[in-house]
């Protein structure tokens, strides 16, 4: 039994990158909507076996960024309008739980941090668009992991991932200055200990993502992923050595 859980450890260690990677491929437009992501590919790009990209796939579908279709096939996933909105809703009510747990506990390092993520944000202003949503989601992210509740902290990385996804492939313009605006009221309530504030803005704040939101239609283009994916890797590689 240790075997196996040291076994499942290192396994994890390695999945964790790719599946870093692979998402903010997904996030940013690189790989579309329809796209295959082969293990065999995958395993070449990232130097892991097959099993180990199997794995990595298998997370991302929990997420709801892939579709694990017959025969192994797996495809980035195309959220329908429906499921996007089905998401939020269920997004409002979890970080409704994240702020009234936050408020009046952050450290001065927490709070910092929070300014940190949102000065990235701010910087990333004027740049491509699935950059500023991707930034915008990990804020949220981070604040669930501020919890320590494992419940939170895996079920609004899922969701946020998903409605990540959708925002990405929406066609009105992601306003990155009123999510760093509403990122620092929302720090700012945390950090006077208001958690029914806090909760008001984070749940207009959502509901205003969700609200600035069009699908666009549109059909995967037929590139390489071996091509696609060198980046990603790489920048994977520069993390794990450190």
């Amino acid at each position: 039994m240790a075997g196996e859980r040291e076994g499942d450890g290192k396994r994890g260690d390695r999945v964790s990158p790719i599946c870093r990677a692979l998402r903010r491929a997904i996030i940013e437009q690189a790989l579309k909507p329809g796209t295959k992501l082969p293990e065999d590919a995958l395993g070449e790009r990232f130097g892991v076996s097959r099993t180990i990209a199997r794995h990595a796939l298998g997370q991302l579908a929990a997420e709801g960024l892939v579709e694990l279709r017959r025969n192994r096939i797996a495809v980035v996933a195309t959220p329908s309008w429906q499921e996007a909105r089905d998401a939020f809703d269920v997004r409002v009510e979890l970080e409704r739980l994240v702020v009234r747990q936050l408020a009046g506990q952050l450290s001065k390092a927490q709070i910092a941090a929070l300014h940190s993520h949102v000065d990235a944000e701010e910087a990333a202003h004027g740049g491509p668009n699935p950059i500023s949503i991707r930034l915008a989601t990990e804020f949220h992210i981070l604040l669930a992991e501020m919890t320590q509740s494992p419940i939170l902290i895996r079920y609004v990385g899922e969701i946020s991932y998903r409605c990540c996804l959708t925002l990405s492939l929406f066609s009105r313009p992601h306003s990155s200055e009123c999510a760093v605006n509403e990122h620092r009221e929302i720090i700012r309530a945390l950090e006077e200990g208001n958690a029914e504030h806090a909760i008001t803005l984070m749940q207009h704040h959502i509901e205003a993502v969700a609200d600035r939101a069009l699908l666009q239609s549109g059909k995967a283009r037929d590139l390489d992923i071996m091509d696609i994916l060198a980046p990603y890797a790489e920048d994977s590689r520069r993390v794990a050595a450190g």
